[in-house]
């Protein structure tokens, strides 16, 4: 018998017209405007396909702040590509059973969530705080940070609520396959029915995030430097009179 049961108070009835938006037709807007945005951006607006660097605004509270975040938002990303793209029998038959892989998830999972929200936290306050990059921040910015925040704070919340201090939720057999149906094209709206509000408004919040994504910086975690590889080199040259340390070696005499 699973040990896990669902929080008291959930909801049990049908989902309805508004779980059908939810938890159907707004996953597929999401899709569909996360795919097309990335188009559009990329073609478009390829030039402001960037992270708008503040390196050098200010580095003292980057170098603590960005590298935290960042590390904090890989573990997240991993944890919720197995917890809901890898189907529960799957680490069973790896002999994983449930409440080893719950311990697991749960622990690494909030651990994970507060390194995210601590290096978010101190991007924003510098951002807020230092002159040159405040003034670099554009409305999409703000509006990603909130979303953002709420994105990752709700679903820190729903662990703690569910798993911490309530009596323990597996989403694996409710918010995982509803997740997976959707990409199956048979999606399956009375599986978030009785699912606790926190992991709903967790789930609604991501949506909201995935549709505003092709439209702010985050277009940046898309891209990989493969034109790196086949660019020619780049050959610097000095105007100094002396070139370095060494005398100037033959036929790299200046022409007066």
């Amino acid at each position: 018998m699973n040990t896990f049961t669902a929080a008291s108070g959930a909801a049990a009835s049908e989902p309805g017209v508004l779980g059908t938006v939810l938890w159907v037709a707004l996953p597929y807007v999401t899709i569909a405007v996360f795919v097309l945005g990335h188009i559009w951006r990329y073609r478009y607006d390829k030039f402001g396909w960037t992270t708008r660097s503040s390196q050098l605004c200010e580095q003292r509270l980057l170098r603590i702040g960005s590298p935290l975040f960042h590390f904090g938002i890989l573990l997240v990303l991993l944890g919720h590509v197995g917890g809901l793209v890898v189907p529960d029998r799957w680490t069973e038959a790896a002999g994983i059973s449930e409440d080893a892989y719950h311990v697991v998830a749960v622990v690494l999972g909030t651990f994970a969530g507060l390194c995210t929200l601590a290096g978010l936290a101190i991007l924003i306050y510098r951002r807020r705080t230092v002159g040159p990059v405040f003034l670099a921040t554009t409305r999409n910015d703000k509006m990603m940070y909130v979303v953002l925040t709420a994105t990752i704070g709700l679903g820190l919340a729903a662990t703690v609520a569910a798993n911490v201090v309530g009596g323990g939720y597996n989403y694996r057999e409710t918010v995982s396959p509803w997740f997976r149906s959707i990409f199956y094209l048979r999606p399956d709206p009375d599986l978030m029915t009785g699912v606790p509000i926190l992991f709903q408004l967790h789930a609604l919040s991501a949506l909201a995030l995935f549709c505003i994504w092709p439209f702010t910086r985050l277009v940046h975690m898309l891209t990989a430097p493969i034109g790196y590889l086949t660019r020619p080199y780049i050959v610097y040259r000095s105007r100094d009179e002396q070139l370095g340390m060494h005398s100037t070696p033959r036929g790299w005499d200046r022409v007066p």
